[in-house]
């Protein structure tokens, strides 16, 4: 399956060609996985309940049990991630309780290739 090459938080990627680059494979995986992670709940008005709303959890009292449990529940429903092994979520709030950043480290298999997929990134205020 191929999909338009968009990283979040960027314009659309131009092809070799001067078209808009197209994505497939693994790396398409990281982009729907990161999309449905940084995308809040109801932003899509076709699909209500798509995306954790990672940013929501900045500046609240929320633990990183609760992150973890809305990044599982939520990377479960992209294809791309395998059940097994288990998905591997680091999570870490900084500075020292102030909530201000979350950094996220999520290791997973990608189910189409079986290859291990790293996926880093940080949601801040």
């Amino acid at each position: 399956m191929t999909d338009l090459f968009h990283v979040w938080d960027s314009d659309l990627n131009v092809g070799a060609t001067g078209d808009l680059a197209i994505i497939s494979g693994s790396i398409l995986g990281q982009q729907r996985v990161l999309r449905r992670l940084l995308t809040n709940p109801g932003d899509y008005i076709w699909h209500t309940g798509y995306g954790a709303g990672l940013a929501t959890f900045v500046g609240t009292l929320t633990n990183e049990t609760q992150i973890k449990a809305t990044i599982r529940s939520q990377i479960f429903q992209e294809a791309a991630v395998a059940r097994i092994p288990e998905p591997v979520i680091d999570i870490q709030i900084s500075p020292a309780n102030a909530l201000s950043t979350i950094y996220v480290n999520i290791r997973y298999t990608d189910s189409s290739s079986g290859e291990t997929q790293m996926l880093t990134f940080s949601v801040g205020s």
